[in-house]
């Protein structure tokens, strides 16, 4: 999942990137609502943490023109602002999930999830394919009866071919949606998880390369 925390203040949003990432997201940051706006266009982002207070462009004309421009996109507006009537506010200016602050961060976590399950077409909690068993919210990746420890990456990389459901994924798509904005475009981190992950998948193979195109889950 990718997201994007919208926060003026410095030391929240560097602790919810930090906290979030630990979860495996891919987490940029922006500090005002221009730096959102130009982040939102150019990148494809899950869900938007947003705070409604920002210098600039404030957080709600930053909810109308993402509702506009990226209407696949989800918003959590996030805000000290928690009276029902901003909360009824914000909902009406399009945002999916409003949290008031102070809040509990397994609460955003479990919310996040739940806002990235509300993809068109509507995604299960739990992802099932030919035999592997994956769970986003609890971090649990199996291959039949035998569980897999993958690192954030691997399992953020997993997570996607599985959502593709057998489609074949690009190095780029997977570096768009698995890391974040300081991610280097010629990288070969990509090719070295692709590769670390089918290992740990085991036999019979089941992560497959479509050469000079990309990446499938396919089933053996």
């Amino acid at each position: 999942m990718r997201v994007l925390v919208v926060e003026d203040e410095a030391f929240l949003a560097e602790a919810l990137q930090a906290g979030l990432r630990k979860e495996g997201m891919a987490v940029d940051i922006a500090n005002d609502g221009a730096t959102a706006l130009e982040s939102v266009a150019v990148n494809d982002y899950d869900v938007v943490v947003l705070d409604r207070d920002l210098p600039g462009v404030h957080g709600d004309d930053v909810c109308r023109q993402v509702v506009a421009d990226r209407p696949e996109c989800r918003i959590l507006m996030l805000t000290a602002a928690g009276r029902s009537t901003d909360k009824v506010a914000g909902l009406r200016l399009g945002s999916d999930d409003y949290l008031a602050k102070p809040f509990d961060f397994d609460e955003l976590v479990a919310r996040l999830h739940a806002l990235r399950r509300r993809a068109a077409p509507a995604l299960p909690p739990v992802l099932t394919y030919a035999g592997l068993r994956l769970d986003p919210a609890r971090r649990d990746a199996r291959r039949g009866d035998h569980a897999l420890r993958l690192t954030r990456k691997e399992f953020a990389v997993l997570e996607l071919l599985m959502r593709a459901d057998g489609a074949v994924l690009s190095a780029e798509q997977l570096l768009e949606k698995a890391w974040d904005a300081h991610a280097d475009p010629f990288t070969n981190a990509v090719r070295i998880t692709v590769s670390t992950l089918r290992r740990k998948l085991g036999d019979p193979p089941i992560l497959h390369t479509a050469t000079g195109v990309g990446y499938y889950l396919a089933a053996p």
